[in-house]
């Protein structure tokens, strides 16, 4: 078990956070950059001293800031896999994991550094420098570094954001099977919630230093607590004010004009949660037969194409994002410029206190 709770001033950042993670299990702590992710990562590595604080993993304490604790980083047991994969230039791969086993014999060093290469993967590159690896390659070096002390935790600090977009889909399925693999506890930090949902059996969304909202990615999805939360996990956020409408139903006036219509009871100022794969997009003037509720005039303003997916951004004039299939998108004909209807249903449309 890794538990640390901390308080303390960073820049004009103030971060309070108090989290625990069992072994074998991975938080993802996600938000935006200088919401105080990597501080969290330091101070349980010993990198960075709060004013006040506890880390213990695994039965030991490594800080307690009531009783004059502060264990050294070197003696602390942390895998510390850094953004930039922290490689030593002018060593070659196994020597780069050796580097951690320096009180072994050198003969253990290198059985030991050429087995967690082998184990990733990368055995025949142990000769290689670092600056003729790939980057998916470099990523398995510093994992294999990490790993080598049979640490006690592992802090990984945006372990994908060096790695190209065809690298990281193969990199992202390797590194979840090291997670699961390791018996420790794991500690992540991304910027990309889409990452923190595959990485982790859990999402902590920090904010400005603190953890807003912590439990399973579907449940985070499923139940924002907040706005911010909401449109951290993808959703189109909008605005307006809520009342009781028809049938049941909560109708909101939205800001800027056009109204929606929500299964979840709210009044007054809220903010509007759907996801984009739950907004089909119609030809202007269609007559709706299904149970969606809500119609939307909107203007097509890009197209991104994902794999079979596309995501057509939207002004209506809210800013709205809609995900459909390229066959949709070839019936529909679209491209910049084209008007559609937005459309969901009441069901979808999530109401969160503003």
């Amino acid at each position: 078990m890794l538990r640390a709770e901390a308080k303390t001033q960073v820049g004009a950042l103030e971060l309070d956070v108090d989290l625990a993670i069992e072994p074998g299990r991975c938080l993802a702590l996600v938000g935006p950059s200088g919401a105080g992710k990597t501080s969290v990562l330091r101070i349980v590595a010993g990198l960075l001293a709060p004013a006040t604080g506890r880390v213990e993993c695994a039965g030991e304490v490594w800080l307690d800031t009531s009783a004059g604790v502060n264990v050294a980083p070197e003696l602390r047991r942390c895998g510390y896999v850094f953004q930039d994969y922290a490689l030593f230039p002018h060593m070659n791969a196994w020597r780069n994991v050796a580097y951690a086993l320096r009180d072994l014999a050198r003969a253990e060093r290198r059985t030991r550094a050429q087995s967690l290469l082998d184990q990733f993967g990368i055995g025949s590159l142990a000769d290689a420098y670092p600056g003729n690896l790939s980057g998916g390659e470099r990523q398995r070096v510093a994992l294999a570094r990490a790993l080598a002390l049979r640490p006690s935790a592992l802090l990984l600090d945006e372990p994908l954001s060096a790695l190209d977009v065809r690298t990281r889909a193969q990199a992202t399925r390797e590194l979840a099977g090291v997670l699961r693999d390791s018996g420790v506890p794991t500690l992540l930090v991304t910027h990309d919630f889409a990452e923190a949902a595959l990485l982790g059996d859990h999402v902590g969304v920090i904010d400005h230093g603190e953890l807003v909202q912590l439990g399973t990615a579907a449940e985070l999805a499923a139940n924002p607590q907040s706005a911010f939360v909401a449109d951290f996990t993808g959703a189109v956020v909008l605005t307006g004010s809520a009342a009781a409408g028809e049938d049941g139903l909560t109708r909101v006036e939205l800001d800027g004009g056009g109204s929606v219509q929500s299964t979840d009871s709210a009044a007054g100022r809220v903010a509007v949660s759907i996801y984009p794969w739950e907004i089909s997009l119609e030809p202007p003037g269609h007559i709706a037969t299904g149970s969606a509720r809500n119609h939307l005039s909107a203007e097509v303003v890009s197209l991104t194409t994902i794999g079979n997916r596309v995501r057509v951004g939207l002004v209506s004039p809210h800013p709205l994002t809609a995900e459909i299939t390229t066959a949709a998108l070839d019936a529909l004909a679209l491209q910049p410029g084209t008007r559609v209807t937005a459309t969901w249903k009441a069901s979808a449309t999530r109401l969160i206190g503003a």
